[in-house]
């Protein structure tokens, strides 16, 4: 079935870099629900051609400035990030959590969210993350924070701390 959601960076759909290809040919062919490309700054029909070119499809089409994605983090973390350098930057992972939050859910699962991990689960690149401590770093503070956002990877629970979540701690729909 196809994700109801899908996130992705700007470079990810016109990039030249190993990645980019790589996150291209990953969703070749493939299709999701709801699209949100972050940081768009391109007209909408250079977009749209940009993902003909790979044949990725979706129901509906999100464009999401940079004043927006600062939006975003700030309603769940309580704190601006301009995401000026690399070093401040957040994976579309995370952007997934806290879009998940904002829209109201009574838990956040993630799994392929790994800071510690080098490389990305798409590819066997094995290309460094440049993001990975920012990533970590928000999701210790959504924890703290009281937020319900679970891991279903052991060895993301170990490094950030998250609670391993197992089918049989579903009671929130109960």
């Amino acid at each position: 079935a196809d994700p109801d959601v899908t996130f992705l960076q700007y470079r990810q759909v016109y990039g030249t870099n190993d990645n980019a290809v790589a996150v291209r040919k990953a969703l070749k062919d493939q299709s999701t629900g709801h699209l949100y490309v972050m940081r768009w700054t391109q007209s909408r029909k250079e977009l749209e051609d940009g993902l003909a070119a790979f044949n990725y499809s979706y129901r509906h089409l999100h464009i999401v400035n940079r004043l927006q994605r600062m939006a975003l983090f700030k309603r769940i973390m309580g704190y601006l990030n301009t995401e000026d350098d690399l070093e401040t930057r957040f994976s579309n992972g995370v952007t997934a959590v806290l879009y998940a939050l904002a829209s109201g859910a009574r838990a956040v699962i993630i799994t392929g969210i790994n800071p510690a991990s080098q490389g990305h689960i798409y590819n066997n690149l094995n290309l460094g993350r440049q993001h990975s401590q920012t990533d970590h770093d928000v999701l210790v503070a959504l924890l703290r924070a009281g937020h319900p956002v679970y891991t279903a990877d052991p060895d993301v629970a170990q490094s950030t701390g998250l609670p391993l979540w197992k089918a049989d701690n579903w009671t929130l729909g109960s």
